[in-house]
């Protein structure tokens, strides 16, 4: 039994460390990936926020860390820092936008672009020479690229920070585009918690939605923009193969840092 006990901890052990995620590796590992050749560094951002009755709070936290994963994996050279999962989501009082809805955490600007800020910073102070900040909402796409351009003007050349707007894009207008040439409606597809946003969640994760819930439609007032009763984890993988090979490319093709 001990002996059983000790190989599936060093199995384990091994696991976590060819892992590329950064919470599940020592230090030590991470500076050996580091002198091994891993350059870049992909810092998820979700947020957390309701998506009506069909999908669970933390939706964007549970997508953007699996799926930069996925794109890590695919670049060779990346790993992946904790997913950042507090970001504006509208004024706390009066309550505006998402946070008229329960569990919708929001922060102010100034304290999103600071963390974003000082995380790219301290990525960079380790060794890393691009870190690439990928956000799974579109209510924050223009504070990454402000970070992004504000950590670059004032910091060293040696490390760059990056905000690609392939991930987003495909991820909403770019699923939306392909999802529509199957026949789906804009109305079905929506723009938050419909078609679309569902059938990524059941492809990524399919415990973030409530399947019991997508028996029934949209009702006013519901926090819902579509209609997702017709999602699948099907639809969803094409969108999935979309964000991750959009990513990938625009990624690739980032200036190496000096």
């Amino acid at each position: 039994m001990l002996a059983l006990a000790a190989a599936s901890a060093a199995t384990n052990a091994t696991a976590s460390a060819a892992s590329v995620y950064l919470e599940e590796l020592t230090s030590p590992e991470l500076r050996e990936r580091i002198a091994a050749g891993a350059t870049t560094v992909l810092v998820p951002v979700g947020g957390t926020e309701q998506s009506g009755p069909y999908i669970v709070l933390g939706k964007h936290n549970g997508r953007a860390h699996l799926l930069a994963g996925r794109i890590a994996e695919r670049l060779g050279n990346a790993v992946v820092a904790p997913t950042v999962s507090y970001v504006p989501e509208g004024s706390i009082r009066p309550p505006a936008a998402h946070m008229r809805y329960a569990g919708t955490i929001s922060i102010p600007d100034s304290a999103f672009d600071a963390m974003l800020d000082a995380t790219a910073r301290s990525l960079c102070q380790h060794g890393l020479r691009q870190v690439v900040l990928l956000g799974d909402h579109g209510g924050y796409q223009k504070n990454l690229e402000r970070v992004a351009q504000h950590v670059n003007k004032a910091g060293d050349a040696a490390c760059r920070v990056y905000a690609p707007t392939e991930y987003y894009q495909a991820a909403s207008d770019g699923f939306a585009a392909l999802l529509r040439k199957r026949g789906y409606s804009a109305a079905e597809i929506g723009a938050h918690a419909g078609l679309a946003d569902v059938s990524l969640s059941l492809a990524l994760d399919p415990a973030q939605v409530r399947s019991a819930a997508l028996a029934h439609g949209p009702t006013p007032g519901d926090g819902v923009a579509g209609d997702p009763r017709r999602a699948s984890a099907e639809l969803g993988q094409l969108g999935v193969q979309q964000i991750i090979e959009a990513t990938v490319g625009a990624i690739k093709r980032l200036p190496p840092a000096h």
